[in-house]
């Protein structure tokens, strides 16, 4: 039999080969999140508080102790934030509870999946929420600025129910898609939309036009396009500038909103006082000054109780990012 020589392989025939393997690859990781999610799920509502309570506290000293990445992230921004204010043995309480915080979190948001209204507003209450009844009655468009604090997700839930108020929230879509919707079936109840991360200020200008108030959370490191310099815990960080641009071009009020939890039962929402963006002939200044009193009032939110914010995220990297690496 003559020697047949094999045809050389197709780069195209190698991509497409690639292509199926990537396919096979996330169709298996996206079971095994979905078979992860759904013990948790019946751990969640299937055991008694008395159990319940240890096994997430469980979970959350595992993952403590098997995320060395993230462990020296959050030491690095407790270092940061606080220096030698604060105990090592204090930092060190402080990030396992991020943990523990992230837990019962997950927790929540499964108890909230297809939640009634009253069941809802049963485990919440609100604080200064005349502020909030203020800013509809003017008919301006309404802007809630928060952060990675607390139990950010039953948020705007929450609030939404409570004052009757449609509400736009952005989020970056979870890399798996089966995941991803069972995310955005539990945080679009009760009129709240999500709009994508990606291309997200043209649906947010629609939405204040339409009447709809929005939710940003401006507690993450930015781009240098996408936002300025800042004094946050005396350090300087990037701080996104959307929330005063919205503002600035729609007359928009940003109401600074905080979640907290003593129990992981019960929350409570706090409205504080607006932050009014400024309308001189220096613009750039007026959004300066706008910017630095949203990074106060997060920096105010996390030194009253650092244990709720989510340390675990390179805050500093624009100016400090060596100190991640080493």
């Amino acid at each position: 039999m003559p020697f047949r020589q094999k045809r050389p392989l197709d780069r195209n025939d190698s991509t497409e080969e690639d292509r199926r393997g990537g396919a096979r690859g996330t169709v298996v990781m996206d079971a095994l999140y979905l078979a992860a999610f759904n013990l948790f799920q019946w751990i969640v509502r299937r055991t008694p508080d008395a159990v319940k309570f240890p096994v997430l506290k469980g979970l959350a000293k595992l993952a403590y102790w098997l995320d060395a990445k993230h462990r020296r992230i959050a030491r690095v921004n407790l270092d940061l934030a606080f220096g030698e204010t604060m105990s090592d043995e204090e930092k060190e309480r402080i990030v396992e509870k991020c943990y523990e915080n992230m837990l019962f979190n997950l927790a929540d948001f499964v108890q909230n999946q297809g939640i009634s209204k009253e069941a809802l507003l049963s485990k919440v209450r609100f604080e200064n929420g005349k502020i909030l009844e203020k800013a509809k009655k003017s008919g301006r468009p309404i802007i809630f600025m928060t952060a990675h604090y607390g139990n950010w997700e039953i948020l705007p839930l929450a609030t939404a129910v409570k004052f009757d108020l449609p509400i736009s929230v952005v989020g970056r879509p979870l890399d798996s898609k089966t995941m991803n919707t069972i995310l955005e079936r539990n945080r679009q109840q009760f009129d709240v939309e999500l709009i994508p991360k990606q291309g997200a200020m043209k649906p947010l200008i629609k939405a204040l036009k339409e009447g709809r108030a929005v939710g940003l959370l401006v507690d993450q490191n930015t781009t240098r396009n996408e936002g300025i310099l800042v004094d946050f815990f005396g350090k300087k960080a990037r701080h996104t500038m959307a929330v005063a641009l919205l503002a600035r071009r729609l007359d928009a009020i940003i109401i600074p909103t905080f979640i907290t939890s003593e129990d992981h039962k019960t929350f409570t929402i706090t409205f504080y006082p607006p932050l009014e963006v400024e309308k001189t002939e220096d613009k750039d200044e007026d959004m300066r000054r706008n910017i630095q009193a949203q990074s106060d009032a997060i920096e105010r939110a996390i030194r009253n109780k650092p244990e709720e914010w989510f340390w675990l995220h390179r805050r500093w990297k624009d100016q400090y990012g060596e100190l991640y690496n080493t």
